[in-house]
C-alpha cells in the first residue's frame, strides 16, 4: 500500500487537523473513511443551519445566538493565529501529557454542556408524556434595585437533567477511554452548537471572516510548521475523526483520517446565513441554502481528492472559502439579488435583547 504524508485540514483557534497517517490496509477502508468524515461534516452544518433559525426566539441568555459583527470577523484570524502560536510554544516549553490533561477536563465540561444541548429535542420527544417534568432556573445577577443587571438566566427542566446525565456518560468513557466514538459525538455536537449559535450579521460579515481565515489557513499550513506540529500534539474533541482500517480491525481501529471542525463551522454559520436570507425573502425556496450545501460538499470532496492524489498537506479552507462564496453570489447573479442579498442585516445580541423587552412591556 502506498504511504500518505499527513495532510491537514484543520479549524481555526484550536488548531485542529485533518490528517492521515499510513493509508488503512485496503482501499474500501480509505474510502469509507473519507466518506464517513464528508457525511459528518455534513450532518451538523444541515441541522445547525436548521436550528439557527428559531434559536433567536428563545428566552434563556445561553439559548440566544452570538452574532458576529464585520469588526469581529476582521479580528478574528489574528486572534487565531496569536492562539495557534501561544499553543505551539506552549508544547515546545511543556510537557505535552500536563497540558493534555487540563485540555481534556476543560473539553469534558465543554462537551458534557453541548451534547446535552444537542439531544435535548431527540429527548423531549422520546420521554413519555407523564415523565415528571420540573421547571427550574439558574439566575445570576449584578447590583441591585434599578441598577440590578441580569448575567445569567438559565431555565432548565427535569428532562434536560436526563440529557446531562446521559452526556456526563459520553463525557467520563472520552476521559478514561479516548475513543473516537466518543470524540466523534462532541465534535459533532460542538459542530452543530456553532453553527446554531453563532451567527454572522450579514453576508460582508461573512465574506470578511471567510477570507481571512481563507489566507490564515493557507499561511500556517503551507507557511510553518506550526499547525501540523500542535495538531499532533493537542488532544481534545475538536477534531472529527475516523479509522482508516476499520474493516480489518473493528472498533479497536487507531490509523485515522481526521476533519478539523472549525473547517465545518466556518463554513457552516455562513450557509446558516444564507438561509435565513432565504427566509427573510419569503419566496417559499432554499435556493442559496441548497446551492450553497452543495458548494461545501464539492470543496471538502476536492480537499480530500487533491490531499490524496498529491499525498501532502492541503488547508481546507483553500477549497471551501471559494466553493460556498462563490457558488451563491453566482446564483444571486442570475437571479438579480445581489442587492438583497448584501443589505440583509441581522441584529446583534444587545439589540435583539432590548428589542425583546420592548416588546414584553407592549404585551404587558
Amino acid at each position: 500500500m502506498a504511504e500518505l504524508e499527513p495532510a491537514t485540514l484543520h479549524n481555526e483557534t484550536e488548531a485542529a487537523a485533518n490528517g492521515t497517517g499510513k493509508l488503512g490496509n485496503s482501499p474500501e477502508g480509505t474510502a469509507l473513511a473519507y466518506g464517513s468524515l464528508l457525511l459528518m461534516a455534513l450532518l451538523p452544518i444541515f441541522f445547525g443551519a436548521l436550528r439557527s433559525v428559531s434559536c433567536a426566539r428563545g428566552k434563556n441568555s445561553s439559548d440566544m445566538p452570538e452574532t458576529i459583527t464585520s469588526r469581529d470577523a476582521a479580528r478574528f484570524p489574528i486572534i487565531a493565529s496569536c492562539t495557534l502560536f501561544g499553543l505551539y510554544i506552549f508544547f515546545k516549553i511543556f510537557s505535552q501529557e500536563y497540558i493534555n490533561l487540563l485540555l481534556s477536563m476543560y473539553f469534558f465540561i465543554l462537551g458534557v454542556l453541548a451534547l446535552a444541548h444537542t439531544i435535548s429535542p431527540a429527548m423531549n420527544r422520546l420521554l413519555p408524556e407523564n415523565f415528571p417534568n420540573r421547571p427550574y432556573q439558574l439566575l445570576f445577577t449584578q447590583g441591585s434595585g434599578e441598577s440590578k443587571e441580569e448575567i445569567v438566566n438559565y431555565e432548565f427542566d427535569s428532562r434536560d437533567l436526563v440529557c446531562l446525565a446521559i452526556s456526563g456518560v459520553v463525557g467520563v468513557w472520552y476521559l478514561l477511554k479516548k475513543h473516537w466514538i466518543a470524540n466523534n459525538l462532541f465534535g459533532l455536537s460542538f459542530a452543530l452548537n456553532g453553527v446554531e449559535l453563532l451567527h454572522l450579521n450579514n453576508v460582508s460579515t461573512g465574506c470578511i471572516l471567510l477570507g481571512g481565515l481563507f489566507v490564515y489557513d493557507i499561511f500556517w499550513v503551507f507557511g510553518t510548521n506550526v499547525m501540523v506540529t500542535v495538531a499532533k500534539s493537542f488532544e481534545a474533541p475538536i477534531k472529527l475523526v475516523f479509522p482508516q482500517d476499520l474493516l480489518e480491525k473493528g472498533l479497536e481501529a487507531n490509523n485515522f483520517a481526521m476533519l478539523g471542525l472549525g473547517d465545518i463551522v466556518i463554513p457552516g454559520i455562513f450557509i446558516a446565513l444564507l438561509l435565513r436570507f432565504d427566509i427573510s425573502l419569503k419566496k417559499n425556496s432554499r435556493t442559496y441554502f441548497y446551492t450553497s450545501f452543495l458548494a461545501y460538499v464539492f470543496g471538502l470532496a476536492l480537499t480530500i481528492f487533491v490531499m490524496h492524489t498529491f499525498k501532502h498537506a492541503q488547508p481546507a479552507l483553500l477549497y471551501l472559502v471559494p466553493a460556498c462564496i462563490g457558488f451563491p453570489l453566482l446564483v444571486a447573479l442570475v437571479k438579480g439579488e445581489v442587492t438583497e442579498m448584501f443589505r440583509y442585516e441581522e441584529q446583534p445580541k444587545d439589540e435583539r435583547n432590548e428589542s425583546n423587552e420592548e416588546q414584553e412591556k407592549k404585551e404587558n
